[in-house]
């Protein structure tokens, strides 16, 4: 009894077009895959901003000033940790804007390091 012959297996036709199959769905998918990081790294930008102007903001409300740097926001225990920009990867990239009046700190707002444009078109460093 012979379980294999000559005959079995598959062409080059039938392997060519199951990979030209593969080729276009994966030309749908791939786009669509880096669309969604694109958006999820925007995602955590805004709510990393959010929440680190929030502890700027408690921060002066109960100091009655602003912070001299944002280590001082983990130091003084208003956040466990700087997060990273997600769009630079980096924790040390964030621009910090300071107040008009030099006395009442250095840290009055923080903006994304980052260049370039959100996918709405809008500057990183607005947001």
């Amino acid at each position: 009894m012979r379980l294999f012959s000559k005959n079995n297996g598959f062409t080059l036709i039938e392997l060519l077009v199951v990979m030209a199959i593969i080729a276009t769905l994966l030309s749908i998918a791939v786009p669509r895959y880096f669309h969604s990081l694109e958006k999820s790294k925007e995602a955590v930008l805004k709510e990393d901003l959010n929440i680190m102007r929030d502890a700027i903001d408690k921060f002066y409300g109960d100091n009655g000033k602003y912070p001299d740097a944002l280590d001082d926001l983990v130091s003084k225990k208003y956040l466990r940790i700087i997060p990273p920009d997600p769009i630079t990867d980096s924790a040390t990239s964030w621009v910090v804007t300071p107040p008009e009046d030099a006395l009442s700190g250095s840290v009055y707002d923080i903006h994304s390091g980052a260049t370039g444009n959100g996918r709405d078109g809008q500057p990183y460093t607005a947001l």
